[in-house]
């Protein structure tokens, strides 16, 4: 089934272009009525991150919600995982994001999420989509049930007191100098709060959101601005967030990057070695770089790919009973924990191995030397170049010149209008010669 609002992460798009405060209205109200289940007074929980389109878009589900009948209970700037988890604390029937995560301001998107604070499935959503363009005047909530709203006070220690109770009671980070980066996004509050009041000296950056600058030159995105903090104040480690702070990349003390496959790695080997690790191994995707599978494999775990996307990996997890997965790009799922990615969380338990191997961080986070991967994007219009005949030809080529000795991955994103072309093998010349002919050929179609 054509999705036409929903896609890998919600419904996303240009604000006030393809999303408008009249879809955002009619979200709310489908949502609303899908999740109208019992008689209770029912209630959603909103939170965002720090875009301004937020503003628009917030006001406009209020009105949907409460035009069906529900109240509504708002958050204010708050992380992905933190609205997750506050749905299911709250014993809210449904849970809502407004964020478009990693991308610029122009964009923003509307994540949902059950009671349980998982994801919706397919199912539920296009139940929802069937809904959002029906006439739905009939189903409005008679005057004396429309919904109240009002803002919620107290939830950012709500949720920095969450963040903390993941690691052991007397944890403390005393004598670390930590820099952390929130992308003047959605973490810029309790991310440096959380480390502080375990001990940390904190220095932020990235956590003076003006409502156009997330995700500008900072972020796990653009680690440059961390790299170059940590080398100046001489810290322990930097820690990046994305706007929404759902996913964490790492910088060590020498102003190197530490990517997911590596963290994952640090706390799969941590969970082991306390007899936490639920599975036998862990669940990344078909991007994670091979070195970790190798890794894993020596130390007797296991590594489980999926197709991109954190809603896959946790599919996963879930089926086959794993409590670490993620994605390299910093999405790392800890079930016993969250619902889903954290990078608060993910960064505490990382930096709770370093504060107990008393160790470099450049030590602790270099678990295996990845493979040469290369990884570059082609935007395109509105015709798909996938679809072209010469760039099939291009792909299939340079995957039979590749052969036994690399890998091409080509997809294209879900939540932009982006090829994404990743080369993997042990000569990288040759694994660079097989992208860029494929980028040039994407080009090509492209202009």
């Amino acid at each position: 089934m054509t999705r036409k609002y929903f896609g890998t992460d919600g419904v996303r798009g240009r604000a006030n272009a393809t999303l408008t405060a009249d879809i955002a209205l009619r979200v709310g109200m489908a949502a609303g009525l899908t999740f109208q289940r019992g008689e209770h007074r029912h209630r959603v929980v909103i939170g965002k991150d720090t875009r301004l389109s937020g503003y628009m878009i917030e006001n406009a589900l209020v009105a949907g919600f409460t035009s069906v009948g529900l109240d509504v209970l708002l958050l204010g700037p708050m992380p992905t995982p933190a609205v997750a988890m506050l749905t299911r604390s709250m014993r809210a029937d449904l849970g809502v994001m407004i964020s478009a995560s990693h991308n610029p301001y122009a964009d923003n998107g509307i994540k949902l999420f059950g009671p349980d604070g998982f994801k919706l499935s397919d199912e539920v959503e296009h139940e929802i989509e069937d809904l959002i363009d029906q006439n739905l005047s009939r189903r409005l909530a008679p005057p004396s049930k429309i919904g109240r709203a009002k803002r919620l006070e107290g939830v950012h220690a709500r949720y920095i007191e969450y963040a903390k109770g993941t690691l052991p009671r007397d944890q403390s980070f005393d004598g670390m100098r930590v820099v952390v980066d929130c992308a003047h996004g959605a973490g810029y509050r309790v991310a440096p709060e959380a480390l502080w009041e375990l001990g940390a000296e904190v220095v932020a950056i990235g956590v003076e959101p003006d409502g156009t600058n997330i995700n500008q030159k900072v972020g796990s995105t653009s680690p440059e601005a961390l790299s170059a903090k940590v080398r100046e104040v001489r810290a322990d480690i930097g820690i990046a967030l994305d706007g929404d702070a759902d996913r964490v990349i790492l910088v060590d003390e020498k102003g190197h990057v530490v990517d997911g496959d590596q963290l994952m790695a640090v706390v799969a080997e941590s969970f082991k070695s306390q007899g936490r690790l639920a599975g036998g191994g862990l669940v990344a995707t078909v991007m994670s770089n091979l070195g970790l599978e190798r890794y894993l494999g020596a130390q007797g775990m296991t590594l489980e790919r999926t197709a991109v996307g954190d809603r896959y990996v946790l599919e996963r997890m879930k089926s086959g009973g794993y409590n670490v997965g993620g994605e390299q790009s910093g999405h790392i799922i800890l079930s016993d924990f969250s619902t889903t990615g954290d990078g608060l969380v993910a960064a505490l338990q990382v930096l709770a191995v370093v504060a107990r191997q008393q160790k470099p961080v450049s030590e602790v986070c270099h678990r295996f030397d990845p493979m040469p991967q290369i990884l570059k994007n082609v935007r395109y219009g509105t015709v798909m170049p996938l679809d072209d005949e010469k760039v099939q030809h291009t792909i299939t080529s340079m995957e039979q010149m590749l052969g036994n000795q690399g890998r091409l991955l080509i997809r294209r994103s879900g939540t932009e209008p982006v090829i994404r072309v990743m080369g993997e093998g042990e000569d990288r010349d040759l694994v660079e010669t097989a992208v860029d002919e494929v980028v040039e050929s994407l080009q090509r179609v492209s202009a």
